[in-house]
């Protein structure tokens, strides 16, 4: 099988970091950013208390505490998926009275590997089904190709893995 050859990063522009100079293995740090979901013209989840997990070719994910979002929206669902890093991940929906559920849309990590303590207790959302996510008032767009969690916002240059092309990165 013939695999992409790693691309050129994007030039960085003041402000900004490229997600080529991200670790690999992943990187989760606490940062000091204010994050807030809407879906159904509710707010599902706020918060100041947010952990980013940073990996090569990836724009951040980011992590809220499960206690950020609105009681009874989450509702666990049977899907899991393994990551190799941080473990085995256990899936959600989330449920707005009048709105149409996000299926499968917020995952967390019961158990993490020891290596992440920082995401115990912590929910990632796929950006694209909610109605507006925001990271300190900008809003965010998906990581491209709908398989990854990463947060695209303009201080984070790429490319970013998930088009078409990336699969070899």
């Amino acid at each position: 099988m013939l695999f992409d050859r790693r691309p050129q990063p994007d030039p960085v522009g003041p402000g900004q970091e490229s997600v080529w100079d991200y670790p690999r293995p992943p990187r989760a740090e606490r940062a000091a950013r204010h994050a807030e979901l809407w879906h159904g013209g509710m707010l599902v989840a706020a918060s100041d208390d947010l952990v980013r997990v940073l990996e090569t070719s990836h724009p951040p994910t980011w992590y809220l505490p499960r206690t950020a979002f609105a009681d009874g929206v989450l509702v666990p669902v049977g899907q899991r998926t393994f990551c190799e890093w941080k473990g085995v991940a256990s899936y959600c929906d989330v449920r707005v009275p009048g709105a149409a559920p996000l299926e499968s849309v917020a995952w967390w990590y019961p158990s993490p590997d020891p290596r992440y303590p920082e995401l115990t207790d912590r929910v990632a959302v796929y950006v694209a089904p909610f109605d507006r996510v925001t990271l300190d008032g900008e809003t965010v767009r998906p990581q491209p190709g709908g398989f990854y969690g990463g947060w695209v916002t303009d201080d984070v240059v790429g490319p970013f893995k998930g088009g078409p092309g990336s699969r070899g990165w």
